[in-house]
């Protein structure tokens, strides 16, 4: 297995579009998800979406955003999108994908990153601090942590 980035093997761009539409797109359209897939193809610092492959077939995906949660705009980097696909789940792959993102971004000179989740219990397993509540956009209430770097 390797994580490589999508700008490295775009044509997996519609798997992984289909994957965060299906995962997290309720109310938002394909559409949406296209877009930030699409726009991390470009080369800029954000978005950046990492692709977990064995060989060439996809197993899941996370991304490395400015901004995943309009709410709180102050906050910055995040881990974003994090999927693993159903018949590779349990096998550590969440965990690799998570660590591929940290280390890409201490490379860049970040020394924490956010994201959020709309469970507890999780990511505080891989080592991340819980700080607060938050609203996702337009009224769910979701959990904000943070990884010192």
């Amino acid at each position: 297995m390797k994580i490589v980035a999508l700008s490295e093997v775009p044509h997996h761009a519609t798997q992984i579009t289909d994957w965060l539409w299906q995962a997290f797109g309720d109310g938002t359209s394909r559409e949406f998800y296209h877009s930030i897939v699409r726009s991390s193809l470009n080369g800029a610092d954000f978005p950046v979406t990492f692709v977990a492959l064995d060989g060439d077939i996809p197993l899941g995906t996370v991304g490395f955003w400015r901004c995943d949660l309009i709410s709180r705009q102050d906050l910055a980097p995040w881990v974003a999108a994090l999927f693993v696909e159903e018949s590779a789940r349990g096998k550590g792959l969440s965990k690799a994908l998570q660590q591929h993102v940290i280390d890409f971004a201490q490379q860049r000179g970040h020394d924490k990153l956010w994201l959020w989740s709309t469970f507890g219990g999780y990511y505080e397993r891989f080592g991340w601090q819980y700080q607060c509540d938050a609203l996702e956009f337009p009224d769910v209430r979701v959990k904000v942590y943070s990884r010192d770097l």
